[in-house]
């Protein structure tokens, strides 16, 4: 009978912690989550990203651009913005990181809370929310951000090169690694549609110029005539030279990187693999035909699923004094 008693008096204990965790650990982001802790985190963040982005609209994309990277890597908990330290080279340093800008600006966003409510808002947070501003500020996309992400405490280059989609990636390779995420064929086709803004360098597309296959040969998948183009502006070799990814609108958020697409016109191969899939290829052509109809709702939408990759809530991470520092 004691024994009895005793193993029921374990097993309530048992199933209590393991609720604790489940309480702290599996909380939901949700929209106002700063609503009595910090009710002008927007405000503060929108003012600040809005006093970089007037002056430099180019910082748009790099910065959702981190955003993607940031949760693409270990979720979305403000990993990549953490710097390398003597024994540990982080995601900020990896080859596709490398080319990222703006982490002057997350952290400027991040001293203006911290002036308003200190250790309140996580850099995750900060990172989602400024994405979001970023977007809205070239005309694009408004979405409500859920919040209440914690950020980690661990960076890990390696860990960069291997969970990042490479621009030289095929449709099954990308449908691959979205669906590890947990997200749609029409998350991948949606959220590629970020590269209506921005540029690149001619790195991660010049073999599409020179040697697709090994053998001095051209991309057959993109435009002969957009291949000429780009052959002006990337020379063999060329690695600091940067192109537009929707030329002639990259500072805009539109859809006309779909009609570029139809036009095979997109500067990777990755963007290029959307007409090989019959999800994805429909979804660009009815964009493409219909002026983007519901391309900035849907993207709000993917960029939801996106945030909400792998995030650490209630007790665990922690909430950064700074940015690129653990505590």
């Amino acid at each position: 009978m004691a024994t009895q008693k005793l193993i029921s008096v374990l097993f309530l204990q048992l199933l209590l912690v393991l609720l604790a965790s489940e309480f702290s650990n599996g909380q939901k982001l949700k929209v106002g989550f700063y609503h009595k802790t910090c009710p002008n985190i927007e405000a503060i963040v929108a003012k600040t990203t809005q006093q970089y982005i007037s002056r430099a609209p180019t910082l748009a994309a790099p910065l959702l651009r981190m955003h993607f990277h940031d949760c693409f890597v270990r979720g979305c908990d403000g990993s990549v913005l953490l710097n390398s330290t003597s024994s540990n080279s982080a995601e900020k340093d990896a080859f596709p990181n490398q080319s990222l800008r703006g982490f002057h600006v997350i952290d400027a966003v991040k001293s203006a809370v911290e002036k308003k409510c200190p250790g309140v808002v996580s850099c995750a947070d900060i990172l989602a929310l400024v994405a979001r501003d970023a977007v809205r500020m070239l005309h694009g996309s408004f979405w409500e951000v859920p919040t209440g992400r914690r950020d980690g405490r661990v960076s890990v280059n390696s860990e960069a090169l291997r969970g990042l989609p490479a621009p030289s990636a095929n449709i099954t390779q990308l449908k691959a690694t979205f669906a590890s995420k947990g997200l749609s064929v029409k998350d991948l086709v949606v959220l590629s549609g970020g590269h209506t803004i921005g540029t690149s360098h001619c790195g991660p597309f010049s073999s599409r110029l020179y040697n697709f296959t090994g053998k001095g040969d051209t991309d057959p998948k993109l435009d002969k005539n957009y291949l000429a183009q780009l052959k002006i502006k990337c020379k063999p070799g060329d690695t600091k030279t940067l192109v537009e990814m929707d030329p002639g609108s990259f500072k805009s958020f539109d859809e006309d990187y779909y009609t570029l697409v139809t036009k095979r016109r997109g500067l990777f191969q990755s963007d290029s693999a959307l007409l090989d899939d019959p999800e994805t290829r429909a979804y660009v052509i009815q964009q493409a035909t219909s002026h983007g109809a519901t391309f900035l709702k849907d993207f709000g939408a993917s960029m939801v699923n996106m945030g909400n990759i792998g995030v650490l809530t209630g007790n665990s991470g922690e909430i950064r004094k700074q940015c690129a520092f653990v505590n």
